[in-house]
């Protein structure tokens, strides 16, 4: 999950709001909705992934590596130094994950040829070796988390909990708030305009190569 229960705690999320179980419960759903639209994930996760060769010296995975522990293509085993990859710990210039080979060889033009194992995930550097989900992203995830908990059980608490986020002023005496505004304007995602705003530049790039 990209958030967890102590940091909605951390934010004023009262247990007389929502139970831990159900913050949990939201924070799953939040996480997998943002997996869903973005087209990938922002935590590190071991897989492996079967991927088309083009007969070309690259080919792009459809998630960023973090470490790749194995390389074979057609059967054949790769060591370290015979391809190269480019992914995250995310740096400026990142546009898309890409995976190559060393010394002009090309993935042969075939469907799955191209088997990785290893540790894959967007995620920003932070000073260690697999990063941490970006902070856009974990904020999303809990603005989603809080606009889905009055769905998972009932009561919610207090003012209506999805825009507790943008409150800038409160009056307690005739339970009044301003919000602040939502800045710019994105294609619909979530259907929450202020989690939209936060996902639209981490979105999978159109084309990227599909496992």
């Amino acid at each position: 999950m990209y958030a967890s229960v102590a940091d909605l705690r951390a934010e004023g999320v009262t247990p007389e709001m929502a139970s831990d179980e159900r913050l949990a419960g939201a924070l799953s759903e939040a996480t997998s909705i943002i997996d869903r639209v973005t087209g990938w994930f922002f935590e590190p996760r071991p897989l492996t992934l079967e991927m088309d060769g083009r007969g070309t010296p690259s080919i792009e995975p459809p998630v960023p590596p973090i470490r790749i522990e194995r390389l074979s293509v057609g059967g054949a085993t790769f060591s370290a130094d015979e391809f190269d990859f480019e992914g995250t710990p995310a740096q400026p210039w990142f546009v898309a994950p890409r995976l190559w080979l060393r010394g002009g060889m090309c993935f042969p033009r075939s469907l799955g040829v191209v088997v990785a194992d290893g540790l894959w995930g967007y995620t920003e550097e932070d000073g260690s070796a697999t990063g941490r989900t970006p902070f856009a992203i974990r904020r999303a995830a809990m603005i989603l988390a809080i606009t889905l908990v009055p769905k998972l059980g009932e009561g919610d608490g207090g003012v209506e909990v999805r825009n507790r986020w943008r409150i800038v002023e409160e009056s307690t005496r005739d339970q009044s708030y301003r919000l602040a505004p939502l800045n710019g304007v994105v294609e619909p995602l979530t259907g929450d305009p202020e989690v939209d705003h936060l996902i639209a530049r981490y979105r999978r790039p159109v084309g990227l190569g599909a496992a």
